[in-house]
């Protein structure tokens, strides 16, 4: 792996349920994990390397925390994917200049986004 002096390289969540953190990345956006241990996963390849670490935490922008937004091509597809899997949605799709997007919790509770071109 290249790293570039002064960018973005990684980045941590909480997760209270470290095994349902992961199946639902797995199912939802094909993510593969490394377990270091029983209380922490990364995760690498998937435009910004990170993990998750056991903590009764969330990130959630309502609490200052920062919102990671997925690109998709398909966000009705995606939106499906998530609801499927055990993402709550907390924005359903709605439209903005150049696109759209919509809001969802995974099985730990941090909030994350999806954008998309078009609905």
């Amino acid at each position: 792996m290249t790293h570039t002096h002064h960018k973005l390289n990684y980045v941590e969540f909480a997760a209270n349920n470290l095994a349902a953190t992961k199946a639902f990345f797995e199912a939802v956006f094909n993510w593969q994990f490394t377990d270091y241990g029983d209380e922490y996963t990364a995760f690498s390849n998937e435009g910004l390397d990170g993990g998750f670490f056991k903590a009764d935490l969330a990130s959630s922008p309502a609490n200052g925390g920062a919102l990671l937004i997925f690109y998709s091509i398909d966000i009705q597809s995606t939106l499906a994917l998530v609801q499927a899997n055990g993402g709550e949605i907390v924005q359903d799709i709605f439209e903005f200049p150049g696109g759209c997007r919509f809001q969802f919790k995974e099985p730990s509770g941090n909030e994350f986004a999806v954008w998309s071109e078009k609905a």
